[in-house]
């Protein structure tokens, strides 16, 4: 059970966060530090403020750093977030001295992405190191558990019937030899060993990440192209990254720099999903080990039938596709239901994943497994398939 606030601090709480005007009555005194987590929050917040931070440029570091000195690093993403969104501060980053000061998250990357072209000699190159740093700060949380992930389930999906002792299944061996069973020495006698291994040298799943570049799925494209990285790094995974709007862009060749992945990445615009999900299938030449995950919140801008054509057509093929509405920390998306629920109903599950989940997830499809009964595993809601939608549709 949590300690009781006293009054005094109450106090002092509610006086931070309503600002200390005449009309809230938290008329209480604040320490130096607290007048200083006031102004910052103020600078940001006042309702009656109009010109942000001032119109001094040095002030936005000044800023940036006193709310670094007063906040935990999470607190300080949401009201780098905010000042993006509130004042204008997207005009400053085209300054080095503005990018050097801010924490870099994928939030920033994203701002970043879509700034691009105004950014400049020093600038691009100081914005480079930035989103460089996110970039390896990601790869040393997320490589390692979807390296696990995928070559695991890539193990396990082939059987060795000539396995090393390491490599041995004990429970499919066992499983295999309970005939084989000595009640007298209360032991299995191991006539067939079965383990796992890969069959050869080659890749063994083609996995192709289709990523709607819209605004609205900024954050989703920064997780999928080191996703993409990590896996293009796997022998036994052949990985193929394409983008689009209402163009679609193969980034494949680059996948070796997820740097220079997201800085070919063109945010905005609008979206045309047909398009691209057929270029993916005219790329693809082995259906029965291909998995198709197309990164989009559904909003289509082509033709929606075709597309719904063109996925009956490709899981009748032998294709395993699947439809994320979003990967990203960021909360519930907001997506088109509808064509999410027919999607669903033509065997193209379709929800949102974190990407702590994402490597769990590849690794129940390159298994083959029920991704909805996945989901439904760790969590997530599916969206449901549409009753309406039949297998002609």
């Amino acid at each position: 059970m949590s300690e009781p606030v006293e009054e005094s601090e109450r106090l002092r709480r509610w006086r931070l966060v309503l600002g200390g005007g005449q009309a809230e009555g938290t008329g209480c005194a604040l320490g130096e530090r607290d007048r200083r987590i006031d102004r910052a929050l103020g600078a940001l917040y006042d309702s009656d403020r109009s010109g942000g931070l001032g119109s001094s440029a040095p002030s936005v570091p000044r800023w940036l750093g006193d709310i670094r000195a007063y906040f935990p690093a999470s607190v300080v993403q949401v009201l780098q977030r905010d000042a993006f969104e509130r004042l204008d501060l997207k005009r400053m980053l085209a300054e080095p001295e503005m990018l050097e000061a801010v924490v870099p998250d994928v939030a920033l990357v994203s701002t970043l992405i879509a700034m691009r072209g105004l950014l400049g000699g020093r600038t691009r190159e100081t914005a480079r190191l930035v989103v460089g740093k996110v970039v390896e700060a990601l790869l040393r949380k997320l490589e390692e558990p979807l390296r696990q992930a995928v070559n695991g389930a890539i193990d396990r999906a082939s059987v060795n019937r000539r396995p090393r002792h390491a490599e041995i299944d004990w429970n499919r061996t066992i499983r295999a030899n309970l005939r084989h069973y000595q009640a007298e020495y209360r032991t299995i006698i191991p006539e067939t060993r079965l383990g796992h291994g890969r069959k050869s040298r080659g890749s063994l799943k083609d996995v192709v990440l289709c990523i709607d570049q819209s605004g609205s799925m900024a954050n989703s494209v920064v997780y999928a192209s080191i996703f993409g990285a990590v896996m293009a790094s796997l022998p036994a995974v052949s990985t193929r990254l394409v983008v689009f709007d209402t163009e679609v862009v193969d980034l494949s060749d680059s996948l070796d720099d997820p740097v220079e992945v997201l800085f070919s990445v063109q945010l905005g615009g609008g979206t045309d999903i047909n398009r691209a999900v057929g270029y993916c299938e005219s790329r693809i030449t082995r259906p029965e080990d291909t998995i198709l995950v197309l990164i989009s919140d559904l909003y289509e801008g082509g033709v929606a039938a075709g597309l719904l054509a063109r996925a009956q057509r490709l899981v009748a093929s032998g294709v395993q596709m699947m439809a994320l509405l979003a990967l990203s920390d960021e909360g519930a998306p907001t997506y088109d239901r509808a064509l999410a629920a027919r999607l669903a109903s033509l065997g193209v599950p379709a929800f949102a994943c974190t990407p702590d989940l994402f490597p769990d997830m590849m690794a129940a499809a390159i298994r083959k497994q029920d991704l909805g009964a996945w989901a439904a595993r760790a969590g997530i809601a599916a969206v449901p398939a549409d009753p309406g939608v039949g297998a002609d549709a």
